[in-house]
């Protein structure tokens, strides 16, 4: 987003914050009263243009919100969407796409608030990993032929009593609307908007051999005092790297592994 989407959508952020930071806010209801709106938004493509229209005061459009939305959201949501539409959007979509934010958001902060966050983080990156290696149940979640409901059970099937809650509650959403977004794609902005909850980046690492957890400690730790913030390590297992370490944060890669080294000599003989 750019410019004054950039700035509405801090605005969002910050009120957000303020109503989940609330414990009499329900943030689980809130997050499904947000998707419904994010959802709505998008079939009603009208209905976004007059709620982004700059020529319609922002007290105007609140009105209208209200109007439409007032007595079928809770008292939290509207409030969040009055604040949202009395903001000015560069373009109507930007509306959207905040919305859709502001509801992943309020359920990563349900888990948050149970100190099940890690374990949310955790379990998205796995399921984002099972989704690349198995490319029969990727098929099966993204088919455009099968209906919603059935890719919705199929989720419920693979992470019911499985995983948190509210991972399978999101990863359900990216299924179900995946906003002309891929799988892959979702579940990584998803991760990321997790870290993001603890002020924390999200380091990808790849070693040939499963690590021990004082090897995560240690290596957590050596990249907290190098990037001067709290570092999430999402682990994968590659037999490919010969031994060492991959670790790649954004992206920038920090590579030590030694199939790498190997080739990197390769390249100096060759040359």
């Amino acid at each position: 987003m750019n410019g004054a989407s950039r700035e509405a959508l801090a605005s969002a952020r910050e009120q957000l914050d303020a109503q989940t930071d609330n414990a009499s806010v329900d943030a689980a209801k809130l997050a499904e009263e947000l998707a419904a709106v994010t959802a709505l938004l998008d079939r009603e493509v009208s209905l976004r243009r007059v709620l982004t229209d700059p020529a319609q005061s922002g007290e105007a459009r609140a009105e209208l919100a209200d109007r439409l939305l007032g007595t079928k959201i809770g008292g939290p949501a509207a409030a969040l969407v009055s604040g949202m539409v009395r903001s000015r959007w560069s373009r109507s979509r930007d509306l959207a796409d905040a919305m859709e934010e502001l509801s992943y958001s309020a359920d990563l902060a349900a888990a948050q608030r149970s100190g099940r966050l890690d374990d949310v983080e955790d379990e998205l990156f796995r399921f984002g990993r099972i989704l690349t290696s198995n490319g029969e149940l990727r098929r099966a979640l993204t088919d455009r032929n099968a209906s919603v409901a059935a890719k919705t059970e199929l989720v419920t099937t693979l992470l019911g009593g499985r995983a948190n809650p509210v991972t399978a509650r999101i990863v359900g959403r990216l299924v179900a609307q995946p906003r002309g977004r891929s799988l892959e794609a979702g579940l990584d902005a998803l991760s990321k908007l997790a870290a993001h909850r603890r002020d924390r980046m999200v380091a990808v690492v790849t070693t040939a051999v499963p690590m021990t957890e004082a090897q995560r400690t240690r290596l957590a730790a050596a990249l907290a005092t190098v990037y001067g913030r709290q570092i999430h390590l999402n682990v994968d297992v590659d037999p490919e790297v010969l031994g060492g370490v991959q670790v790649r944060i954004g992206d920038e890669v920090i590579n030590g592994s030694i199939a790498d080294r190997l080739d990197e000599a390769a390249r100096r003989m060759a040359g």
